[in-house]
């Protein structure tokens, strides 16, 4: 406790907590406030966390959709101050266990990445483990075992005022609507340290694999085994089924899990190709995600300006193209450049209204008289207006380059663009 307090690691963790942000607590301080208030508080704090007596205010309950709109997430926004407290005890405890983590784990680990965990699956599928079982853990932050998980901390951790404030946040009470209810199992998913708890608890699962000379790619409760035949999956899923059960107290979600060809299956959000040296793609599920969280800023747009839904989605198209950036097989970026300009011009025709615009606008742009009354006056419904060969011709790909609109399939050729 003594090195989490430490003034070194309290900056570190007080500019990080900064930088990252985040929404208020149930005490609705902002992160802003945070600083004026250790100045006035600090040396209390301090001296409470020392003495083992500080006690964690209730985390504030936020209930996000999960990707594919498929049920609700469990978010536990902590205080500023308790993220603060979180993040110096994670900045002491990721050092004495990290270094033991397994090879194979990938997430929320210095150093480590979605990317290379994906990268590590096609490398996988090419040596020939051409079935997969991908497991799914039911709730997985939301179903953590408290005695579970804290006997493995106490494995490393001797300070028992460490030990006990980590259980104190465990469990915190979750306040919904100005009321609170208490915990006694989870770890949801909001504060700084949840995502090293989940790694400590899943190092027995990752050990258990490693014994038993497995191939196999986990990010967080994400866990992919590559094997050589549906039999040996088969069993691998039953077998570890009762590990996680036993040993962990943990559910495999039976709906969600399978064994099955990796290229019928999603890997955060990547597949493979079927080819004799698999090549990545994006997967299905994640274009289908992407283009429903682009509708909802399009259908915001109404009213607004081109320049302006431009500018919101943008950051987007870079993030999303950054991203997915690994991806050998192009096809999807071809086509997600067509669909985006289609929208764009959808705008424009709807932000026209009345026939007598429509044409003005399509003469400005160079179409002549005749076909641009033609067009304007042509019943047809705005998407299929979009789509028309007059509004290619008048809004080309170079109108849209012009506005700064960022091409996707150019970002994976120029991907320093996207940086």
């Amino acid at each position: 406790m003594e090195l989490v307090v430490g003034r070194d690691n309290m900056m570190k963790a007080y500019r990080r907590v900064m930088r990252n942000k985040g929404a208020a607590g149930v005490d609705e301080m902002p992160v802003e406030a945070l600083m004026p208030h250790l100045k006035e508080h600090w040396a209390s704090i301090k001296e409470e966390l020392l003495a083992g007596r500080y006690q964690p205010a209730p985390v504030r309950r936020v209930d996000v959709p999960k990707p594919g709109g498929k049920g609700m997430r469990l978010l536990g926004i902590p205080t500023v101050l308790d993220r603060l407290i979180q993040q110096a005890m994670h900045q002491v405890l990721m050092p004495i266990f990290d270094p033991d983590f397994s090879g194979s784990s990938y997430g929320f680990r210095p150093g480590r990445s979605a990317h290379q965990a994906v990268l590590a699956a096609r490398d996988h599928i090419a040596s020939g483990r051409r079935w997969v079982v991908d497991m799914d853990l039911e709730k997985f932050f939301d179903l953590v075992n408290h005695d579970v998980l804290m006997a493995r901390l106490a494995r490393r951790v001797g300070d028992k005022r460490v030990l006990a404030l980590i259980g104190r946040y465990l469990r915190a009470g979750l306040m919904t609507g100005g009321v609170v209810s208490q915990r006694q199992q989870g770890t949801p998913q909001g504060g700084p340290l949840s995502p090293l708890l989940s790694n400590i608890l899943l190092d027995d699962l990752d050990k258990e694999l490693e014994r038993r000379g497995h191939a196999f790619c986990r990010y967080a409760d994400d866990c992919n085994v590559y094997v050589r035949s549906r039999r040996a999956g088969e069993r691998v899923l039953a077998s570890l089924t009762q590990f996680l059960d036993r040993r962990l107290k943990l559910k495999v979600n039976e709906a969600k899990s399978a064994v099955d060809r990796p290229w019928k299956r999603t890997f955060l959000g990547y597949s493979v190709s079927h080819h004799h040296k698999p090549r990545l793609k994006v997967a299905a599920a994640s274009v289908v995600r992407f283009k429903g969280t682009l509708r909802e800023v399009f259908r915001r747009g109404r009213g607004r300006s081109l320049a302006q839904v431009i500018e919101e989605i943008t950051p987007m198209l870079r993030g999303w193209t950054t991203y997915y950036r690994l991806a050998q097989v192009k096809g999807v970026f071809e086509i997600l450049d067509g669909w985006l300009r289609r929208r764009l011009r959808l705008i424009l025709w709807r932000q026209w209204k009345r026939p007598r615009t429509r044409a003005r606008k399509l003469m400005q742009r160079g179409l002549d008289r005749e076909r641009a009354w033609t067009a304007a006056l042509n019943g047809r419904g705005p998407w299929w207006n979009a789509g028309s060969s007059y509004m290619h011709q008048t809004y080309p790909t170079s109108f849209f380059r012009g506005l700064g609109v960022p091409s996707f399939i150019e970002q994976l050729h120029h991907p320093q663009r996207t940086s």
